[in-house]
């Protein structure tokens, strides 16, 4: 199968991947170089460029003097028009059979085709406004943009996957979709190479029950919980249990007591970050991530990978992926940090459950939370797809 590849950034460029977005960015390559090994040909569309205006400008300083909203250009109707252009110059020299587009819907809103669309996200925007603190603030301007934009593609889709439950509920009861059109298929951990189950397993008796080693990865510190870690850490410390809380990602925005270390922001795309990030999840014996908003989160996939059990949060689409009692907990995001410590300190206590839930999170990996399985899957939606139109069109 012929695959037309779209996404706004360049796949294959790493240097040109947004600094805010690497997660997606290398969900987005993860998903083509997955497809590639399944036999599809993947024909590369990206590198899209935002056009410049005054008038973009000129709304952009209206919005914030004015009204102190946040205004964004990418949902200008211009600009999302022009991005449908820059795919089409590009589509036209192309040979393929099916569109698959790994990113946000708006690129798709005014793109007219006559081959299968498909789009494959974690979350639709209209997940993330009022959820995310850079959607929280929208002029009204954007915001009825982003709704009428995601909407238009959405429209132009013949199938529509999340990676959650929680994301394709949203867009069904958001943009009132057909349930036949859309699915639900993980994302995967974005690591290079996985450890087998026995290696897993002789790291998780390594594990001591007598301490607890916290890990918090995260690059936004206040919205993925940083200050609830720390308190968490404190107060199993004043329970009796020795506990230490290791944080990589961005630095915390308070100093840290003598319990928390902070090791810097760990990249995977190094051989040096990758393999001092690998050490910590092997030592780790929870990661730790009371999230307030997250439309799906492949931090805790990658956890899972080692055989890592997590305590976060059940909002978005954080339970698609942790179990909770299962493969970690996920609690309301107002609960107490009691309800942390407790969780924390029943498992340690029983190393057999400790044992169970810990390679409970690797089988999971396993079986669902992989770019091989979930690439598959999709691989078999656009067989199915590219059939279907066939059959119309010829009977």
């Amino acid at each position: 199968m012929k695959i037309a590849y779209v996404t706004m950034y360049d796949v294959l460029d790493r240097q040109s991947w947004p600094k805010t977005q690497l997660g997606m960015c290398q969900a987005g390559y993860s998903i083509a170089k997955n497809l590639e090994n399944l036999g599809c040909e993947i024909e590369y569309v990206g590198g899209l460029q935002k056009k410049r205006s005054i008038v973009t400008k000129l709304k952009w300083e209206f919005y914030r003097r004015a009204q102190h909203r946040d205004y964004y250009r990418w949902a200008e109707p211009e600009i999302v028009r022009d991005f449908s252009r820059q795919i089409d110059r590009q589509l036209k020299s192309r040979d393929f059979d099916v569109i698959l587009c790994a990113e946000n819907a708006i690129p798709l809103a005014s793109l007219k085709v006559s081959k299968p669309l498909i789009l494959w996200t974690d979350a639709p925007l209209s997940g993330s406004i009022d959820f995310y603190p850079y959607l929280s603030n929208l002029c009204q301007e954007t915001r009825n943009n982003i709704y009428k934009f995601e909407k238009q593609a959405l429209d132009r889709c013949q199938v529509a996957i999340y990676a959650s439950d929680w994301a394709a509920q949203n867009a069904i009861q958001t943009y009132q979709i057909p349930d036949r059109k859309v699915r639900t298929v993980p994302w995967g951990a974005n690591w290079d190479s996985s450890p087998t189950r026995s290696e897993v397993e002789q790291k998780v008796f390594q594990r001591s029950p007598n301490c607890c080693n916290l890990l918090f990865l995260g690059v936004e510190w206040t919205r993925k919980g940083g200050d609830i870690a720390l308190q968490v850490t404190e107060k199993l410390n004043q329970m009796g249990l020795k506990t230490t809380l290791t944080i990589a990602g961005s630095p915390p925005t308070c100093s840290l007591p003598d319990f928390a270390k902070y090791v810097g922001y760990l990249s995977k795309s190094t051989k040096d970050g990758r393999n001092k990030l690998e050490n910590i999840f092997k030592n780790s014996h929870f990661l730790i991530l009371p999230t307030q908003a997250e439309t799906y989160g492949m931090v805790f996939c990658e956890a899972h990978q080692f055989g890592l059990p997590c305590l976060t949060t059940n909002v978005g689409g954080v339970p698609s992926i942790v179990r909770h009692g299962i493969t970690g907990f996920t609690f309301p995001k107002d609960t107490d940090i009691s309800s942390y410590c407790d969780a924390i300190s029943n498992v340690l206590r029983d190393p057999n459950r400790y044992y169970t839930m810990a390679m409970a999170a690797f089988d999971r990996y396993k079986t669902t939370l992989n770019w091989e399985s979930s690439c598959q899957s999709v691989q078999k939606i656009l067989q199915n797809t590219f059939s279907i139109i066939l059959l119309e069109i010829f009977g």
